[in-house]
């Protein structure tokens, strides 16, 4: 099991042995020491482990639940944890005002190759704190964490960022800082120009036109430019505009695009001086709708950065803060909430839940570590009326409201504090630390991406019998065995 070229497929199937290799067994001990200084720390702050239930109620408001028949319930389901969301508000309630777990979590989700369909989380609540106060102490851990086990001192403190500066100035809201490139706004430039890709991006509700300029990118070929343009094909982008200046003082006949003929010159200078781009640059441009352009931009902003060596080489920490309480849901035509529907609006927005969903704005916060989130929280509603109105935001009828979250509205009645917490993916953070780039790398015993253990052959088929017990028909007659 030395050989280092084996597939991840018969290193899965025969894990005992490849758990054996001496890098297996360091990111396996450093996962020890990770838990370990996380316990440390929350215990030397006030913080008690409460286990909270694996069988549970189902409650589909995000990914899709993991369901378990019930044998002695028929027709009847419970459901795996997608987190203990639900039941950490609750031990609030309860008047316990620091609580935390290591606990595993369960999402039937996509496939996703950084995603396991069961996975570790840090678990965080804790009444009577502001967000503020929410975050300094996650600072704390954070950097306690990473000093104990891999001596490495993270900044003091982590710079914090709103989420439309984010999406504004990176395309994304987890932006990785160690690349320097920004994304321009041109949106305001284009309003009449003639070229009608950019002009009717820039003139159609929510569509955005931007630039992302590449130092030195005048020397990327062509089919360097076609790769990246079927790299943000992948985020909806319909092409990949570009400008390369050869020499800015000579104007428009110091540059080469094919879209140059479609720009003013007076447009064409706009560009140049919000780009601040110079002699030996390339200027890519997204216009689409906002969406699209950020993912795609953010996305190719990341990926030129690294492979061009512009990336710092160290830890760059971010808070990302004032998340919008919703988003659209093209599909299902109805807003989601961003995070979870238990999110607190920021003070002054609890009117808009019910006039200008759009334009709420949430007490939630996301850490997130060289382009990587690695935990997310905020302060949660702890008034019936105002998780109401978020209810009545999201479409939840009053008696589809009772008949999910009944037992949590009913134990609000009894008051709650004001609370919040965060939970952190362990994970993903100690795949950061060891620098792999599979979180399957720093699980015992994982599953592959189609959400199957190698090992065990797991899932597998049943008996008839077992089927019988608990009340159950299979339409696939052949997934089961007699």
């Amino acid at each position: 099991m030395d050989e280092e070229n084996l597939s991840e497929a018969i290193r899965l199937e025969y894990r005992y042995l490849d758990l054996r290799r001496p890098s297996m067994q360091q990111n396996m001990r450093l996962r020890h020491r990770v838990s370990m200084a996380v316990r440390i720390f929350l215990d030397q702050t006030g913080f008690i482990d409460v286990e909270t239930p694996i069988l549970t109620k189902s409650t589909p408001e995000g990914a899709r639940d993991y369901l378990v028949p019930s044998r002695v319930h028929d027709g009847h389901f419970f459901a795996l944890p997608q987190s203990p969301q639900l039941f950490k508000q609750l031990l609030m309630v309860s008047g316990f005002d620091r609580y935390s777990q290591i606990t595993r979590c369960f999402r039937d989700e996509d496939l996703r190759a950084d995603r396991q369909p069961e996975f570790t989380q840090i678990d965080i609540e804790t009444s009577f704190l502001s967000e503020n106060e929410i975050m300094v102490l996650m600072e704390n851990m954070i950097r306690h964490l990473f000093r104990s086990t891999i001596n490495i001192d993270l900044p003091n403190p982590f710079p914090r960022m709103t989420f439309a500066e984010a999406m504004h100035k990176y395309g994304s809201d987890k932006p990785d800082l160690r690349v320097p490139l920004t994304l321009t706004e041109l949106t305001d430039l284009m309003q009449e120009v003639p070229f009608q890709v950019f002009r009717d991006a820039a003139q159609k509700p929510g569509g955005r036109v931007a630039a992302l300029r590449i130092p030195q990118g005048g020397d990327l070929s062509r089919k360097e430019i076609d790769d990246y343009t079927q790299f943000v094909a992948i985020y909806g982008a319909k092409g990949l505009a570009y400008i390369k200046i050869n020499d800015r003082n000579k104007g428009p006949e110091g540059l080469q695009s094919p879209i140059l003929k479609f720009l003013p010159e007076s447009v064409i200078r706009a560009i140049l001086e919000r780009t601040q781009a110079q002699n030996g640059d390339i200027v890519f441009f997204g216009a689409d709708k906002a969406k699209i352009v950020n993912d795609a931009l953010g996305a190719l902003r990341v990926k030129i950065g690294h492979e061009r060596g512009l990336a710092e080489k160290t830890w760059k920490p971010l808070w990302v803060v004032d998340f919008p309480m919703f988003e659209w849901d093209e599909e299902e035509k109805r807003w989601k909430a961003l995070h979870h529907p238990f999110t607190s609006p920021i003070e002054g927005h609890e009117n808009f839940l019910t006039t200008d969903p759009e334009k709420a704005l949430s007490r939630a916060y996301d850490m997130v570590l060289n382009g990587v989130e690695i935990g997310g929280g905020s302060v949660r509603i702890h008034r019936q009326e105002i998780q109401a109105k978020v209810f009545q935001a999201l479409g939840i009828t009053e008696s589809e409201a009772q008949g999910k979250f009944g037992f949590l509205l009913n134990a609000l009645q009894y008051g709650a504090p004001p609370h919040g917490g965060i939970a952190f993916g362990l994970d993903r953070i100690v795949a950061m630390m060891t620098g792999t780039d599979s979180i399957r790398d720093v699980i015992a015993f994982p599953k592959t991406q189609r959400a199957q253990c190698m090992l065990t052959q797991a899932p597998n088929s049943v008996t008839e019998k077992q089927l019988r017990e608990l009340h159950i028909r299979l339409r696939n007659s052949s997934a089961s065995t007699s």
